[in-house]
């Protein structure tokens, strides 16, 4: 029975993210774009999957994977979630410099750029904070974490939502609630344990 929970909770999560790429992957707009353009697209939304993972490994929701070994998992998927964010923005400056010029100063006619810049900038935050996490000191890191996360997420899928591109709107739109729904409900569930603690005198951990 704990078997098949665990290979049905794994089948879904890889269905989410996976089927939302593969859509992409059969996008007629595709015939029209370079590689290097293609790449920063699946980029983008490879790390919009990655986003769906990371609140998850936190909640402890996978199995296999309690929260004490999500927590160290998710330091590696933040990794690869920044690395995605530089593929995707490199590749675009790369084949149009001017327009992620006027989205970087958030001037773009676009609607969805300044959402998308404003994540970027949130993602590569959680990086720093990440490596000054020693000198912050526990309590600083996860307030200012858990606020850059909120910020990461809204703009992630305002601007994910807005693209009208090779994302298939169904798998994309369902992508995005489940990364929405994911952070909500770990953000709620940390926030009610921390009060319980702090009621018990326990203090954070």
């Amino acid at each position: 029975m704990r078997l098949a929970r665990a290979t049905l909770i794994w089948a879904l999560l890889a269905a989410a993210v996976l089927v939302p790429i593969a859509a992409a992957a059969a996008s007629p707009f595709l015939e029209w774009r370079g590689p290097v353009y293609i790449a920063a697209g699946f980029a983008g939304i490879i790390a919009l999957g990655l986003m769906l993972v990371q609140p998850l490994l936190i909640g402890g929701y996978l199995p296999g994977l309690p929260a004490h070994r999500g927590r160290r998992v998710h330091h590696w998927i933040g990794g690869a979630l920044v690395v995605a964010v530089v593929i995707h923005v490199g590749g675009l400056w790369i084949t149009s410099p001017p327009d992620m010029i006027d989205a970087l100063l958030f001037v773009s006619p676009t609607p969805f750029s300044p959402f998308g810049v404003i994540a970027m900038w949130a993602i590569f935050a959680v990086a720093l904070l990440a490596a000054l996490r020693r000198r912050l000191g526990l309590r600083t890191f996860r307030i200012a974490h858990m606020s850059l996360a909120v910020v990461i997420v809204a703009g992630s899928v305002i601007h994910g939502m807005l693209i009208e591109g090779t994302m298939e709107t169904i798998s994309k739109a369902a992508l995005c609630a489940l990364v929405l729904a994911a952070a909500i409900k770990v953000m709620v569930e940390l926030r009610v344990w921390r009060k319980r603690a702090t009621s018990r005198g326990e203090g954070p951990a």
